[in-house]
């Protein structure tokens, strides 16, 4: 048996060694050269074919049984055609593993399917250590540093796996034992041929849902909880409405059968701490993974990833904070509610979404640096409206806001765009950030 692996990144590496290992023998493609592809064809014995044309690529689909996107392959990208051409599968990484798990010698392990368009990692992370304090060994797979088709051979009691919409939208069978829908903005449109294709993506982490499952949803969105009603999953939900199953309220959060936490236990308790909590901790109990006190226990100490409204310094009565992770408006318009007075740095590379959606919510924004290729439509939406400024660099972004900042006020990298303009991923740009700030801060005490 052969599979054609296209997209030679984290994925489709772990996808390629995971064939090898059950005998099945993977064709590589990419559309870029990088020694990293050579030296993964050289160890793995196994052809590599580098931005084939079309005539090639039909060839290459032929001759193999099934196709392996990886998450980064646009669904616009000619392979999908030609594998539906051909009546090839397109399979993602969740899902063939998926379908191996089914086939584990002990039967297969539960998994937590977490998705939604921002919040994902930093729940995903939570709903393991709760499984953890639980007393159980539980892996965060997927869309993080693993890919669920890495972990299958981990000594492990549960997977809680991150689902990004490239890998749900090649999934057939995929099923998880609790599926949680965070949230949903227009995302990624420069890889999802429109909204709806995006929300369909996201709607296929119930798909396979059966009477035993359990679909999690947000009140605060009606349309995500009437998808989960239309599965066959048992619904429960979470949010701030008092006929919440899993709710916040006098500063408490609750879950069915009682108190879990008070919020100011938390060490850090901003709107979107506590919906991300209720949602772990409902597909945690509610798929009896986990239990209360361990769940209690995780979210007396769980602090979020790197980049998330992350606290970097504090001078002069102005804090400073690294949102790098925020890629969308979505995302930037829930860090905007965390604070009562803020300066803005916003801007880089555009995903085709319409940046106007963190001016509509901005009503805390005291001025705003456009950086990037997106700084100067950024700073276009704020006209009127408070003082900007556009900066060539990071420096000068950290330079520009301080000259804008007071006391009382939060300084907040929250881009709203991805980081390829200036950087090679939201990390860098982050840290870059910071060690911007903190020169700038010893400079001006």
């Amino acid at each position: 048996m052969r599979a054609l692996v296209f997209g030679l990144g984290i994925a489709g590496n772990a996808v390629a060694r995971a064939l090898v290992t059950r005998g099945i023998e993977p064709v590589l493609v990419d559309d870029k050269p990088d020694p990293a592809h050579d030296a993964l064809a050289a160890d793995l014995g196994a052809g590599l074919s580098i931005a084939p044309d079309l005539g090639t690529l039909s060839d290459l689909v032929k001759s193999v049984d099934f196709v392996m996107p990886a998450p980064g392959v646009p669904e616009s990208h000619p392979l999908f055609a030609l594998a539906n051409d051909l009546d090839r599968e397109a399979l993602s990484e969740i899902e063939l593993a998926y379908r191996w798990e089914q086939q584990r010698a002990g039967g297969p392990r539960p998994m937590i399917g977490i998705t939604g368009t921002d919040g994902k990692t930093t729940t995903t992370l939570l709903a393991a250590a709760m499984i953890r304090e639980s007393g159980r060994r539980a892996a965060a797979v997927g869309n993080t540093e693993t890919p669920l088709i890495a972990a299958l051979d981990e000594d492990v009691d549960a997977f809680v796996v991150e689902c990004s919409s490239f890998r749900l939208a090649h999934t057939r069978d995929f099923r998880v034992e609790a599926g949680a829908w965070l949230n949903l903005a227009p995302d990624h449109l420069d890889w999802h041929r429109d909204v709806a294709s995006y929300r369909a993506s996201k709607a296929r982490i119930w798909a396979a849902a059966t009477v035993r499952d359990v679909a999690v949803a947000p009140s605060a969105d009606p349309t995500i909880v009437d998808a989960a009603r239309n599965t066959r999953a048992r619904v429960v939900t979470f949010g701030f409405d008092a006929g919440d199953d899993y709710v916040c309220a006098d500063g408490r959060l609750f879950a069915a059968g009682g108190e879990i936490i008070a919020a100011d236990a938390m060490p850090r308790a901003l709107p979107h701490d506590i919906t991300n909590s209720l949602a772990a901790a409902a597909a945690v109990l509610e798929s009896g993974t986990g239990s209360e006190p361990g769940v209690a226990a995780a979210l007396a100490t769980f602090r979020p990833s790197h980049h998330r409204i992350e606290f970097v310094a504090e001078s002069a009565g102005v804090a400073w904070y690294d949102d790098s992770k925020a890629t969308s408006p979505h995302a930037v318009a829930t860090a905007l509610r965390a604070f009562a007075s803020i300066v803005l740095i916003a801007g880089g590379r555009n995903k085709g979404l319409d940046l106007s959606g963190i001016a509509q919510v901005g009503a805390a924004v005291k001025a705003v640096v456009g950086i990037g290729e997106s700084g100067e439509e950024v700073v276009s939406h704020f006209a009127g409206r408070c003082p900007s400024a556009l900066a060539g660099s990071m420096r000068e972004a950290v330079a520009l806001a301080g000259s804008f900042a007071e006391p009382g006020d939060a300084v907040l990298l929250s881009p709203g765009c991805t980081s390829f303009d200036w950087y090679r991923n939201y990390e860098e740009r982050g840290r870059d950030f910071a060690r911007h700030v903190l020169e700038f801060i010893g400079g001006h005490q």
